[in-house]
C-alpha cells in the first residue's frame, strides 16, 4: 500500500497529485492522482464479466435453494452493486491503468530515487504553482455548487499559498517576473478553467486526482527532495508537501471519500468524472514528459561552446586540462579550469570586460608596431 501511495504522490507532480506525488504520493502527501483510450467503463465490465455474487445467485436458484438463502444472496448482490456505484470506488478502479502509466514515467521513477537536479525541481514546482492556482480559483468560484460544495476544504487542502512560499525560496522575491507557465502545464490549466466555467461537476475529478495523491505521499516526497537537493530540514522549498491543518491524513481521506460518495450524481455523471480523472492523469504525464526533456537538456550541458568540461570524475582523458597535466603530478585536489572559465564567460559584465581587455591589447600592439 505504501509503495503505491509513494508512486501516486509522484504522479501528482506533482502532485504535479496524483497520482499519488504521487508523485508525485505516499504515507502523507502529493501531489494527485493524477483518458486512456480503450479503458473499459464500469457498466461495460459488468456486462463482460458478471459479478461473482450474481453468478452465485444463478447457481443457487437453479439448484432450488430455500427462500432465506436466496434473500441473503440477493441482499449481498445489492450491497456489492451499491458499493461499486460509489464514486470513490469507480474512480479507484477506473483510473488504475492511467495511474500505473503515470507512476512509471521516467521523471517519477528518477524523483523517487532521488535523481533530480535543483533546476528541474524548480521547474516542477513552477508547473504545480500554475496548476493549483487554476484549480483553486475554479473551486472558489464553484464552492456553492451542489456537485462540488461538500468537497470544498480550503483550510485543509489548498496549496497555492504554500507553493508561493516555495517559489519565493527558489526564485527570490521577484519570482513572478522570472517565471512563466510551462507549455504542458498551460494545457492542464486551460482544461481546469474550462471545466470550472462549463462543467463544474467535473471539478471533482481534478480535486480527487490532485489532493488525494498529495495526502498519500507528500511526506515521503518531501524527505526525498530534502535529501537529494540538500534543502533545509525546516521546510523551506518543500512547503507544498506540508498540510498543517490535516492532523490525520488517513482519516481525512476517508472523510473526503465519504463526501464524494454522498454527492447526488447519476451514473452517467459519475462515469464522466472517471473519464475526466483519466484526462487529469494524462495532463500530469505530459508535464512529466516535458520535465524529462528539460532534464535531458540539463544533462547535455557538459559541453559549452565546443569546450570539453570535466567535473573531476570519470575518465580524465576526456578533459584537455587533465591530459596535459597528468604527468606533472598536480592533479590531486585540482579541478578542471574549463568549467569555471565557461561559467565566468557566461556573465555579460565579464564578457564586456574581456572584450574591452582584448581591444586594449590590440591597440597597444598596433601602437608598438607603428
Amino acid at each position: 500500500m505504501e509503495s503505491r501511495s509513494v508512486a501516486q504522490a509522484g504522479v501528482q507532480w506533482i502532485s504535479l497529485a496524483h497520482c499519488s506525488l504521487h508523485l508525485l504520493g505516499s504515507s502523507e502527501s502529493p501531489a494527485s492522482a493524477s483518458c486512456v483510450a480503450g479503458i473499459t467503463g464500469p457498466e461495460e465490465r459488468e456486462q463482460q464479466e458478471p459479478h461473482p455474487a450474481a453468478m452465485s445467485a444463478e447457481v443457487e436458484t437453479s439448484e432450488g435453494v430455500d427462500e432465506s438463502e436466496k434473500k441473503n444472496s440477493g441482499a449481498l448482490e445489492k450491497e456489492n452493486q451499491m458499493r461499486m456505484a460509489d464514486l470513490s470506488e469507480l474512480l479507484k478502479e477506473g483510473t488504475k491503468e492511467a495511474h500505473d502509466r503515470a507512476e512509471n514515467t521516467q521523471f517519477v521513477k528518477d524523483f523517487l530515487k532521488g535523481n533530480i537536479k535543483k533546476e528541474l525541481f524548480k521547474l516542477a514546482t513552477t508547473a504545480l504553482y500554475f496548476t493549483y492556482s487554476a484549480l483553486e480559483e475554479e473551486m472558489e468560484h464553484n464552492k456553492d455548487h451542489p456537485a462540488f460544495a461538500p468537497l470544498y476544504f480550503p483550510m485543509e487542502l489548498h496549496r497555492k499559498e504554500a507553493l508561493t512560499k516555495d517559489m519565493e525560496y527558489f526564485f527570490g522575491e521577484n519570482w513572478e517576473e522570472q517565471v512563466q507557465c510551462p507549455k504542458a502545464a498551460q494545457k492542464y490549466v486551460e482544461r481546469i478553467h474550462y471545466i470550472g466555467q462549463n462543467e463544474p461537476e467535473l471539478l471533482v475529478a481534478h480535486a480527487y486526482t490532485r489532493y488525494m495523491g498529495d495526502l498519500s505521499g507528500g511526506q515521503v516526497l518531501k524527505k526525498v527532495a530534502q535529501r537529494a537537493l540538500k534543502l533545509p530540514s525546516t521546510g523551506e522549498g518543500t512547503q507544498f508537501y506540508l498540510f498543517e491543518n490535516v492532523d490525520n491524513a488517513q482519516q481525512f481521506k476517508q472523510l473526503y471519500r465519504a463526501r464524494m460518495n454522498a454527492l447526488d450524481l447519476n451514473m452517467k455523471t459519475k462515469e464522466r468524472i472517471v473519464e475526466e480523472a483519466n484526462k487529469a492523469f494524462e495532463y500530469n504525464m505530459q508535464i512529466f514528459n516535458e520535465l524529462d526533456q528539460a532534464g535531458s537538456t540539463l544533462a547535455r550541458e557538459t559541453l559549452e561552446d565546443g569546450f570539453p568540461v570535466h567535473d573531476g570524475k570519470g575518465d580524465k582523458r576526456k578533459c584537455p586540462f587533465y591530459a596535459a597535466e597528468q604527468d606533472k603530478g598536480a592533479l590531486e585536489g585540482s579541478s578542471c579550469p574549463f568549467r569555471t572559465a565557461m561559467a565566468v564567460l557566461r556573465k555579460p559584465s565579464l564578457q564586456f570586460i574581456l572584450a574591452a581587455g582584448v581591444a586594449l591589447a590590440a591597440g597597444l600592439l598596433a601602437w608598438y608596431y607603428m
